[in-house]
């Protein structure tokens, strides 16, 4: 195998059923009804055109996101809403994740970890970065709902906790058993609790205590916790040793490390997120007759909006090659429900990716594929700064 064979390797291990059907898919066409799954949506403009019209596709019905995780949240995330109660909690949490507020909240909570990464690094030694994203994305969240103890065992606790929660998901799951709602529930009530702690404090350079000030009640502010640990440390954690390791695999770290510039990084940020699509599927209900690509959907009907196909069919990756108007950030949603974490997320990715990048050369050592994940992902990859064998 090819170094460059990485990506398409930690889809099939993840998804050894699901991921040969959804590439299937994509040679069928731009949409296409798939029995037991739903409508398909394999083309850009196609899914950003769904993703726009909140009153034909919704979160809230039959096959959709509110029917997976509204048993978990509750009715009031704004993952599960539409119309005008998500208008309203999405403009009370505008504010919330300014990128002044999430850059000086990452700088703060990951100064200490990143100086003992980098220093590690510096001294020699093989790092694995699956393991150090761990760390890093639970410090984040750990700040975001308020958790009182700050050690790295409690934020791989806190990541691992989150983790068992996602994995229970597929790519063809449609809602979770009962006993899986408990499960999950026994993970997010405890966390739940630290939240609702946080928010009656009203500390203001807190997020919780930013909710409050914000107008939201105590009951919306646990929830918004829940969604964010949820959709939150996974997304960055997968994200940044696949980064490192695109870079690596098509002779793009010593360019990207010597640019010394944003521009170039958040390219290569963004062109990353495109190949690995962190949101591999996006899941819609139809609320009203539609036609969509020349195929009518009914009301009722589950469309997958198969987000790592859309992406996909840009090409392999490529830093020099711009990203068309309608595949921009798809991965991250689009219209009322583009992410509202989105600054917090590339805040925390540059800050790494920053520091990774300073401490180089790197040279990846060693590396595995992950299996039983929601989120295509390594089980462990280590680089080592310096010249070596990838």
């Amino acid at each position: 195998m090819t170094a460059r064979d990485w990506e398409r390797r930690l889809y099939a291990t993840a998804h050894p059923f699901a991921y040969p059907l959804l590439r299937a898919a994509a040679r069928r066409g731009p949409i296409v009804r798939v029995p037991g799954v739903g409508v398909v949506v394999n083309d850009a403009s196609l899914a950003r055109g769904i993703l726009m019209d909140g009153e034909a596709f919704r979160k809230d019905g039959p096959g959709s996101p509110g029917e997976l995780w509204t048993p978990v949240l509750g009715p009031s995330v704004l993952l599960n809403m539409e119309g005008e109660a998500h208008r309203v909690l999405r403009r009370r949490l505008a504010d919330l994740f300014v990128p002044s507020y999430t850059e000086a909240l990452c700088a703060r909570v990951l100064e200490e970890s990143l100086a003992r990464l980098t220093g590690r690094l510096r001294d020699g030694a093989d790092v694995d970065l699956v393991d150090a994203a761990r760390v890093l994305s639970g410090a984040v969240i750990g700040e975001v709902i308020g958790l009182d103890t700050r050690t790295e065992a409690a934020y791989r606790d806190l990541f691992e906790q989150g983790e068992r929660i996602v994995s229970m998901v597929s790519l063809r799951t449609r809602r979770l058993s009962p006993s899986q709602v408990r499960r999950a529930r026994a993970v997010l009530d405890p966390l739940g609790d630290i939240a609702a702690k946080a928010y009656v404090a009203g500390d203001e350079s807190t997020v919780m205590g930013r909710m409050r000030t914000l107008g939201l009640s105590e009951d919306e502010a646990r929830g918004a916790a829940g969604a964010f640990f949820l959709t939150g440390t996974e997304t960055v954690a997968t994200l940044l040793p696949r980064l490192i390791a695109l870079l690596a695999d098509h002779g793009q770290l010593p360019r990207v490390a010597a640019s010394g510039g944003a521009e170039l990084l958040d390219r290569a940020i963004d062109e990353a997120m495109r190949v690995t699509t962190p949101t591999p599927v996006m899941l819609r209900s139809v609320h009203r007759r539609v036609v969509v690509g020349g195929v009518a959907v009914r009301p009722g009907e589950r469309v997958l909006i198969a987000t790592h196909n859309c992406c996909r069919a840009l090409g392999p990756f490529d830093l020099d090659r711009p990203h068309p108007p309608e595949l921009r950030r798809l991965w991250f949603g689009a219209g009322p429900h583009f992410c509202l974490g989105y600054p917090l997320a590339m805040a925390q990715i540059r800050l790494v990716a920053r520091t990774l990048l300073a401490a180089g050369p790197l040279t990846i050592t060693s590396r595995a594929a992950a299996r039983r994940v929601l989120i295509p992902t390594y089980r462990h990859l280590f680089v080592r700064a310096g010249r070596g064998t990838a």
